[in-house]
């Protein structure tokens, strides 16, 4: 859209953002009239000589820069200024989109998305200064109210039909993904909206992506209803915190491509917000590439040290030692005053229970393994990281202390003021799945930690763990905080100063950013993330629920499009001998997150842990997030009954792909269907797999790459040679899956193709591969590749090798003149492994 304004030379100084918020809300004289207007065309000259707060018929605004000095237009803005022959004045024309035009809110110059909008809603164009070359597309959404009030719900029209994938918490701690086509399918607390549009005319499909966000101390959700119209929720959780207008509650942005759509997205809010980071700019804890054991499915909370060393001796003896360790809930010090020794159990009550020592309980004092005295934590963790070669040891704590609080009774902890408050929780929250835990504390209370002593409870407590030679925590059950925000200045601003207080004190006393985020769903915690680079992208892992398992591995994969580009989204652990142990490790495999179990001591499949795990207790980590493929992005892949889940990955030199099949095993929360027994017969379904998957595949190959590529599947062992109009064909059935390492095909001269595998007997087999490169001379030509591990190492080669070495050693090798597979194994330890192949 382009906006002419003419402008005479007197000392005009445009500042976008508190020009337009003065006009629009604060000063009753300036007033914004009828949205229903037509927006001026762009010929068309808007003069703002006789009252130039007053625009008419305009519900869109482009920003301009200041000076103190002159009327000027800064360097950086989107427009072009010109003499305008009939006036002999400046005119300035603005090219900014989205825009509202006759009352429909439209993106990319001429798509509706929006029709109805109420004349309250205006839209601000926004240019951050990134690019300087080409209009933005992106904008902020905000609505205005005659009332202040501490909770708003304004209108934005009816949404016009379109497929759309939206994430939104089911419950007051997690996501999930939910999928439509309508207003009506979107559900409260929507938390990420990403719309497919069509264009008919122009044979183009682009995509829209709508995101709640934090203005001051409010944060926004979505929401649908019956008459299919969007409408967004702005709130303060403080009766005493209230607005009548916001101007930056919803970021709207468009593009082509979905997944840079939502990359180049965060990374415009990061820049304009400050209030969080990009994951690029955090740095990642070092236990997402080791194998880990966590304790939790394997003793709750009767954990012990005795238990413990079991654990790791089991592990240890069947060759996949872990190299991180997470203590999980039961190794601290709480008293519940609600559930009295010898009355019988009452339902909730556990979540009462409070902390009174920073110090560690009774079961991890005064033992002893392996006849060596264990008088205390230090002592224990230093027993295990000596005779295990434990690398981290992590330990579970609350972001309230415990889910309970502190006690206010405990002489050790009423230095920080604990004070009993009553849980206030959104209507947002109880709208959708109400949760046991919440409900419990909302009767019994929490005993919060006095937010001016926030910093120093949470050094005292890390720096204490650290002289007991603990490496980093968990941090759990975040999102309560967000219900006790009243009379603290609201959920936004009590969520901020414990994550930042948090994130300085992991900062200080760990080395290494090591800190797991969990049960932090809410925008209030994500867009208050500077530092902390790990969190659960998920509900739990639950063993016992044969429903939840598919559940858990698609809701993760879409989670990851938002979270995967604020953190390194945690898919939690899982169980080695569980029934669908290979479906889980494979989507670890696929996940680029770190690789973790929560085992029973002597209760462990390794033949599925050996495809994950290094002998060395490292891991084959993907570069980024795994996500659903473009052509999974808007369809239910776990109830439609047609659709595979395909996730996406990268390598160093390689791409991964992992097909699911997730149908037939469960039913969304709050999603009627048919009940399935899992361990009836399953459904079996078919689906093709190609290079175009991965759309960032060329991020990994050379620059003469034609789009011919290698293809090995995992469970089949094949190679295919594919271009990149080509597919293979996956059929699978319910709760199994298949992997695919994509390699890009590189040319090395007129008679030898080459595309490195990697191990061919671990999951992720590209993982290993960190060196490629080749050297061409009359005698011959050299291929030469760097690897990690151990195994049997595979690539695609047009031509049969001369001879290979390994570490310039001859090895032997075997090779296919079929399909080019040729295979080299690498005997002895796990080490760097410098592999030439000569022809």
């Amino acid at each position: 859209m382009a906006i002419s304004m003419a402008f005479n030379s007197t000392n005009f100084i445009y500042n976008s953002r508190n020009f337009i918020k003065c006009m629009l809300f604060r000063n009753p004289s300036y007033t914004l009239l009828s949205s229903a207007a037509s927006i001026p065309s762009p010929n068309s000259v808007l003069d703002l000589r006789h009252n130039p707060f007053r625009c008419s018929n305009l519900r869109t605004f482009s920003s301009y820069r200041s000076s103190s000095s002159k009327s000027s237009i800064g360097a950086k803005n989107l427009c072009a200024i010109a003499t305008d022959p009939m006036k002999g004045e400046a005119k300035m024309t603005v090219t900014a989109e989205p825009f509202i035009k006759d009352g429909c809110f439209m993106v990319n110059g001429s798509v509706v998305v929006l029709t109805r909008v109420p004349s309250n809603v205006v839209v601000y164009p926004l240019n951050d200064g990134s690019s300087s070359s080409s209009p933005s597309s992106a904008a902020f959404i905000g609505a205005s109210s005659s009332v202040r009030s501490c909770r708003h719900v304004f209108g934005l029209g009816v949404l016009q039909e379109c497929k759309f994938t939206c994430l939104f918490r089911h419950k007051i701690w997690w996501m999930i993904p939910r999928f439509g086509s309508f207003g009506s399918d979107i559900p409260i607390e929507t938390q990420m909206l990403l719309l497919e549009v069509k264009e008919e005319s122009l044979d183009n499909t682009s995509y829209v992506l709508l995101l709640p966000v934090l203005e001051g101390a409010f944060r926004a959700t979505l929401q649908g209803t019956s008459a299919n119209e969007l409408e967004f929720c702005v709130e303060s959780g403080d009766v005493n915190t209230q607005t009548s207008q916001v101007s930056e509650a919803v970021f709207v942005n468009s593009g082509n491509n979905p997944f840079e759509l939502i990359n180049d997205s965060i990374k415009i809010l990061e820049r304009h917000k400050g209030t969080f980071a990009h994951i690029n700019h955090k740095k990642k804890p070092a236990h997402l590439d080791w194998f880990g054991w966590c304790t939790w499915d394997a003793f709750y909370k009767d954990v012990n040290v005795r238990g413990i060393k079991e654990g790791l001796e089991s592990f240890l003896e069947g060759g996949c030692p872990p190299k991180f360790l997470i203590i999980d809930d039961g190794w601290q010090d709480t008293f519940n005053e609600f559930q009295k020794e010898g009355e019988p159990f009452i339902e909730g009550s556990q979540f009462a229970s409070r902390l009174v020592d920073l110090k560690e309980c009774s079961k991890f004092m005064e033992s002893a393994v392996d006849d060596t005295a264990c008088n205390d934590l230090r002592d224990f963790v230093k027993f295990i990281k000596e005779k295990y070669g434990m690398k981290y040891v992590y330990v579970w704590h609350a972001l309230a202390g415990y889910w309970g609080g502190l006690s206010p009774s405990s002489e050790k902890l009423n230095e920080y003021n604990p004070k009993i408050e009553y849980p206030v929780q959104s209507p947002g929250n109880i709208g959708n799945y109400r949760d046991i835990a919440m409900d419990s504390l909302e009767k019994y209370g929490v005993g919060l930690i006095d937010p001016k002593k926030i910093y120093e409870f949470y050094n005292d407590l890390h720096s204490y763990l650290s002289r007991c030679g603990v490496d980093g925590v968990k941090v759990d059950v975040q999102n309560l905080i967000e219900t006790l925000g009243a009379g603290y200045g609201g959920r936004v601003s009590l969520t901020g100063k414990y994550q930042e207080a948090l994130e300085d004190s992991v900062e200080r006393n760990f080395e290494g950013n090591n800190l797991i985020s969990c049960m932090s769903h809410n925008t209030d915690s994500i867009y208050s993330s500077r530092k902390s680079a790990s969190a659960r992208a998920s509900e739990d892992f639950m063993p016992w629920e044969p429903m939840f398992q598919t559940l858990h591995v698609a809701s993760v994969a879409f989670n990851s499009l938002l979270l995967g580009e604020i953190v390194v989204p945690d898919w939690d652990m899982f169980q080695s001998h569980h029934h669908t142990a290979e479906f889980h490790g494979a989507a670890r495999a696929v996940g680029g997150c770190a690789v973790y179990v929560s085992d029973k001591p002597g209760m462990h499949n390794f033949e599925i842990l050996k495809k994950l795990v290094l002998p060395d207790g490292s891991i084959l980590r993907a570069k980024y997030a795994g996500r659903p493929t473009r052509d999974c992005l808007f369809a239910d892949t776990v109830m439609d009954g047609k659709s595979l889940l395909k996730i996406w990955n990268l390598n160093n030199y390689s791409g991964i792909i992992g097909v699911f099949n997730c149908q037939g095993a469960g039913i969304w929360p709050m999603r009627s269907g048919p009940e399935k027994n899992p361990n009836s017969s399953s459904l079996v379904l078919s689906g093709c797999v190609s290079s175009q998957d991965i759309d960032f595949l060329r991020e990994v190959a050379d620059e003469s790459w034609t789009g011919n590529c290698a293809v090995y599947a995992f469970h089949t062992g094949s190679l295919s040679r594919l271009s990149k109009e080509e597919s293979v064909q996956v059929s699978i059935a319910t709760l199994e899956c298949e992997i695919f390492t994509i390699s890009p095909i590189r040319v090395v001269n007129e008679t030898i193709e080459f595309a490195p595998i990697g191990l061919i007997e671990m999951y992720n087999s590209g993982g290993a591969i960190e060196g490629l490169s080749f050297t061409t001379e009359p005698s011959g030509c050299n291929i030469r590749v760097k690897a990690r591990g151990c195994g049997r190492f595979g690539a695609y080669s047009s031509k049969k090798p001369i001879y290979c070495t390994v570490d310039e050693e001859r090895q032997a090798f075997t090779y296919d003149s079929d399909n080019g597979f040729l295979v080299i194994k690498l005997d002895g330890e796990c080490k760097n492994w410098d592999i030439n192949i000569h022809y």
